[in-house]
């Protein structure tokens, strides 16, 4: 059995499963990997719509294999920079899915498993759920992940968070804005469900539009280079067939062909 499933229905939603219940989905360079492959196939593939990130087991992600780190540790420099720049990859390569990425959290999500949460344009989960950096107890940082989870939390919650690497509740991550849903456990799959409903009203075309124009925006000084550069983008997007046919059955009272599939 593999350690990362991959599932896409006939609506067009794509389903990436992390396989390693037994291990709390812990992942080391296979895993890795396979889960870079496979955000860079769906968000290339025109038949995905959207794509969700789910875990197997009581865990979502344990984050690093410990026996990974381990072997890791005894390596060299340039070897230890090569391994790290793996997972550097696959957390871009997921933060740049042109497609919408929700993260499906049925539990525990600790370490790299956090990143995975930030680097996902949406995360629902279990108010079961709980979460922590821990690096530092292992003498080591979150470094790889730290640009998504700032980015997610802000820095004065990860000034705690990294330094004490203490247990927070979902609750606790809603709060800090890791986490856009908290819902009971049992309604985890009906929540996720209702995400993908009204992300499948938005325009393909239009939501990857939206994710670049984020990350322009972003700590971008608001001077004449970004003006233009914004007013550039709403003009082709009206100008675009998805941007007529949008507006044109709005004003018509109809659904756009998106909606339809």
């Amino acid at each position: 059995m593999s350690d990362i499933l991959t599932d896409i229905r006939a609506d067009g939603v794509a389903t990436v499963t992390m396989n390693r219940g037994e291990v709390h989905n812990a992942f080391n360079e296979t895993v890795i990997a396979d889960l870079a492959d496979a955000f860079q196939r769906l968000g290339a593939d025109p038949a995905v719509r959207l794509v969700l990130l789910r875990g197997t087991g009581k865990s979502f992600s344990a984050g690093a294999d410990l026996s990974w780190m381990q072997r890791m540790a005894g390596y060299g420099h340039d070897e230890n920079v090569a391994d790290a720049m793996g997972l550097a990859v696959m957390l871009r390569t997921l933060d740049t899915c042109p497609k919408p990425t929700v993260a499906v959290v049925q539990g525990p999500a600790y370490g790299g498993g956090v990143g995975l949460v930030a680097a996902c344009d949406i995360a629902v989960c279990a108010d079961t759920a709980s979460f922590a950096l821990t690096e530092v107890k292992l003498g080591l940082i979150p470094a790889v992940i730290s640009p998504y989870v700032v980015a997610a939390m802000g820095e004065r919650a990860c000034r705690r968070y990294f330094l004490t690497a203490e247990r927070f509740s979902a609750s606790e991550a809603h709060r800090l804005g890791l986490v856009h849903e908290v819902v009971p456990a049992g309604e985890l799959d009906a929540a996720a469900e209702a995400m993908v409903v009204r992300l499948m009203e938005g325009a393909p075309g239009a939501q990857g539009a939206a994710k670049d124009l984020i990350r322009t925006v972003v700590n971008h000084p608001l001077d004449d280079a970004l003006v233009r550069d914004t007013a550039e983008r709403i003009a082709r997007q009206r100008a675009s067939a998805e941007g007529r046919e949008g507006v044109g059955a709005f004003l018509g009272k109809t659904r756009p062909g998106w909606q339809n599939r």
